[in-house]
């Protein structure tokens, strides 16, 4: 049996490492915690693509292989593209219920509520080589949360594409019409 091509993710987030590793079946996906780094990686850009880039760039150095990272946000068009980066920690503490309370709090009163998700990937080679690719999937946001599943803004966002909430969605249902899924997709052609 042949060994499956390791790629390291340059998120400690669990809930993104595993959603990544069920979309690339074929690799072993790995967090880079896991491979022994324990330094915070920073998102100083200004961008999705930056942010992605800082974060490859530094576990692809640190680890000397190929590494994937992505930022991923939500982009609420009534709140001119807020929460955007800022995303993850939007409420300041970086805790799921609390950005969300937040969200809804900003959106009290719009009658706007079209959302989106984007993701934009990067993979990083020692060589410096550089691979990235954007997804995005569209929705609206809810005015209260509809199921528990999934993680950050999922409970609220209903995708247009499934016509339900992330929230009650499987993780079947999810990741086949969601932004990180998009991205990886586009980034599966381009590392052919």
């Amino acid at each position: 049996m042949q060994e499956k091509i390791k790629i390291v993710i340059a998120s400690g987030n669990k809930g993104k490492i595993k959603e990544i590793a069920q979309m690339l079946p074929d690799f072993d996906v790995v967090g880079y915690k896991d491979m022994g780094l324990n330094f915070e990686l920073e998102e100083t850009g200004s961008t999705f693509y930056e942010n992605a880039l800082i974060k490859a760039k530094a576990v692809s150095d640190a680890l000397n292989v190929p590494a994937l990272a992505d930022d991923s946000g939500l982009s609420v068009e009534a709140l001119n593209g807020e929460p955007g980066i800022y995303s993850a920690r939007y409420s300041g503490d970086g805790v799921d219920a609390h950005n969300i309370e937040k969200l809804l709090k900003n959106l009290e009163g719009k009658e706007n509520r079209k959302a989106k998700f984007i993701c934009t990937m990067v993979m990083y080679f020692p060589n410096g080589k550089i691979i990235s690719a954007t997804g995005e999937t569209y929705g609206k946001i809810l005015h209260k949360c509809d199921g528990e599943g999934g993680f950050g803004y999922d409970p609220i966002f209903f995708s247009d594409d499934l016509n339900k909430s992330f929230g009650v969605s499987t993780k079947e249902e999810k990741n086949s019409v969601s932004h990180r899924f998009r991205a990886l997709e586009k980034l599966k052609k381009e590392l052919k």
